[in-house]
């Protein structure tokens, strides 16, 4: 069994309240998500995230497939991070770790990805030519998207 790690840090000069008040709204995962993959939320949400809370979307991810993705957040620590986790969708472990925390000049944002992919071997054989490359290239659009919003800290 083969668990993959893809980890994320970028840093914006912005308050840890302006950097939480953005992450912690999963509306705003739209903004960060490229257009091709036609990420759309289909739960309701009518509150700030908590704990146990389950949130279903639709996406397409490769070669045109819908595919129906429900992640719950698992912990949250207020202004610190919170951990979303896979409970149906594409992978077989998925296990999303967003910290956040004050630097000079800004925040220091870290993504933390641990996550398996079904198939057994196939999936080990397809990660390193699809799956690890469209995770780099999602992660890419989010890091000029969250710098376009925000501007670029450089310290």
């Amino acid at each position: 069994m083969k668990i993959y790690t893809f980890h994320r840090k970028q840093n914006f000069p912005i308050s840890i309240d302006e950097a939480w008040n953005f992450l912690s709204d999963p509306k705003n995962l739209k903004k960060i998500t490229p257009d091709y993959m036609s990420f759309d939320i289909i739960s309701k949400i009518d509150r700030p995230m908590f704990s146990g809370q389950i949130i279903q979307y639709i996406v397409t991810p490769i070669l045109g497939i819908k595919t129906k993705w429900v992640t719950e957040i698992t912990h949250i620590k207020h202004k610190e991070y919170f951990v979303d986790e896979q409970r149906f969708g594409p992978y077989s472990l998925w296990h999303h770790k967003h910290f956040i925390k004050e630097i000079d000049g800004g925040v220091e944002m870290e993504d933390i990805i641990d996550y398996k992919l079904p198939m057994g071997i196939l999936g080990q054989l397809v990660h390193p030519i699809l799956v690890k490359p469209k995770l780099e290239e999602i992660f890419e659009y989010r890091t000029k998207k969250l710098t376009e919003l925000f501007g670029e800290h450089n310290g």
